[in-house]
């Protein structure tokens, strides 16, 4: 962080480019491999997939969305100050911190690290999130 309250440019990038690849990935598997995942479940552990899958694109979308804000604002776009606006905070924490961890771990392995992945990345954007609210205030 920096003293304004903006997140580091360099840690920013790096931050944003992962959670841009992990949302291309995220894409790819639910266009291409969450159908054929869901066949070798269950029937009725078919609908926890696309909860699953729902709470994953949330994450993402969320993560983006909190990250294209730090983007416009160190662009000039938009003032430090608006930051403060609940439209510009990170959302869907009840939807997005929920983690069935035994749900999880019986998803396959690709879906299953994509959840991983995306709680972690989620974590860590609410804390970056709080920071900036914090030093903006």
């Amino acid at each position: 962080m920096t003293s304004s309250g903006l997140v580091e440019t360099t840690f920013y990038n790096r931050t944003y480019d992962e959670a841009l690849a992990m949302t291309v990935e995220a894409r790819d598997y639910v266009a291409e491999g969450l159908a054929a995942d869901r066949e070798t479940v269950a029937f009725g552990d078919r609908s926890l997939f696309d909860c699953e899958a729902l709470r994953l694109t949330t994450r993402l979308s969320q993560v983006m969305a909190w990250l294209l804000v730090q983007r416009a604002v160190h662009a000039g776009e938009i003032g430090i100050g608006e930051l403060q606006d609940d439209s510009h905070r990170l959302d869907g924490r009840e939807v997005c911190f929920d983690n069935d961890v035994e749900l999880v771990e019986s998803l396959l392995p690709r879906f299953r690290s994509l959840m991983e992945r995306s709680l972690k990345l989620y974590q860590r954007i609410a804390g970056l999130d709080e920071m900036v609210a914090r030093d903006v205030s």
